[in-house]
């Protein structure tokens, strides 16, 4: 497989707020063709041509933790900057999230930028939900198309070339329930229909439920197209 950059002018800066798997999602975006910075400075996101905000762990922790960094990531998102939210990163995204609320600890507020909440799994299957699971796509965005292993679009395949049946890789016990049912761009099952990418209604803001880092090709796929469509803002 040809790992050669696709898109080497292209700056992600990866928001280090202590709760990502940083190692594995630069070592992804490379592979994808982006330049990664690691980084804690909000000068560096309106630096860089997009933002990946990951995380693993509790929704409070997380907006905790990244409070300082509010404003700056709003202000990227409003105006119609990419930002891209992966797993925890993609919850942050809405409004707020039971997690808080099933812990004894009271509402938090999230980063509002994809209105609604993140409900737990009430399902008779074991959560976490952790293992590989199908994506459906429900509608046309970016980030989902198809791409082959030299970074071009597919003519063919599936939804014209898009991440439709393919799998990915999830860990997580909620999962987000958008106010507006268009910002669901893709599903996954796990007893129940959960939304597996999010968007807003500009395109720019938009998250997946699952670590595109440790989903092989379709992961790969996935972050080809975000440093795609970092190149043509």
């Amino acid at each position: 497989m040809d790992e050669s950059p696709t898109n080497p002018e292209v700056s992600v800066a990866l928001v280090d707020y202590g709760l990502g798997n940083l190692r594995s999602a630069t070592r992804g975006l490379e592979r994808a063709g982006a330049s990664v910075e690691i980084t804690d400075d909000p000068d560096a996101f309106a630096a860089a041509d997009g933002v990946v905000l990951p995380g693993v762990g509790a929704f409070r922790e997380g907006m905790e933790n990244a409070g300082p960094l509010r404003e700056a990531l709003t202000d990227h998102a409003d105006a119609g900057r990419p930002l891209f939210g992966i797993c925890l990163g993609m919850q942050m995204l809405l409004t707020t999230s039971e997690e808080a609320d099933h812990e004894g600890e009271g509402e938090v507020t999230g980063l509002d930028l994809i209105p609604g909440t993140n409900v737990r799994f009430d399902v008779d299957r074991k959560v976490p939900h952790m293992g590989w699971n199908e994506l459906r796509v429900r509608r046309d965005h970016p980030l989902v198309e198809g791409v082959d292993e030299t970074g071009s679009k597919q003519a063919d395949g599936p939804m014209g070339g898009s991440v439709d049946g393919e799998y990915a890789y999830f860990v997580h016990s909620y999962y987000a329930a958008p106010d507006d049912a268009d910002a669901v761009v893709a599903t996954a099952d796990y007893g129940v229909d959960f939304p597996a990418v999010v968007a807003n209604d500009a395109g720019n803001v938009f998250g997946t439920q699952f670590h595109p880092e440790k989903s092989g090709e379709t992961g790969l796929r996935i972050l080809r197209n975000f440093v795609e469509y970092c190149a043509g803002r």
